[in-house]
């Protein structure tokens, strides 16, 4: 597996953890970097799941617009969390990240679905951010 990829999972392990708590992501964040300082054998991962999970911070109100308004008839406090939380990696990835192909950035979503959400998950996931890429 890849650094990227352990780091999307990481990723998704943080805001799946935040939303299901209800805690703030930043606080989140803040305590899992205090954990991977003493981690160094993982830090290749932590650096990008750290960017990925500033990056939503950063532009969450746009990520969520985007994801709202391509997941037809679906609203975000509907969706199962795991689905929401790839959903924002995913369209961060695809919208403020050109270092990863959109391709790579819709595949990754599409294959954590799969293991980790329900066996419709994969599906709906990949709609929503082929519909997003396509609008962008």
């Amino acid at each position: 597996m890849s650094a990227r990829t352990k780091a999307r999972k990481r990723a998704l392990d943080l805001l799946f953890q935040s939303d299901v708590r209800g805690d703030d992501l930043a606080v989140t964040l803040a305590a899992e970097a205090t954990r991977a300082a003493n981690e160094p054998a993982r830090e290749a991962s932590w650096l990008y799941a750290r960017e990925i999970v500033d990056g939503i911070i950063d532009n969450r109100d746009a990520i969520d617009e985007q994801i709202t308004t391509f997941a037809k008839d679906w609203s975000l406090a509907r969706m199962p969390a795991v689905d929401r939380a790839l959903l924002r990696i995913g369209t961060w990835e695809i919208l403020y990240n050109d270092a990863v192909p959109t391709a790579v950035a819709i595949d990754e979503a599409v294959e954590l679905a799969k293991e980790f959400s329900t066996d419709d998950s994969g599906a709906f996931v990949h709609g929503v951010l082929a519909r997003i890429a396509r609008a962008s």
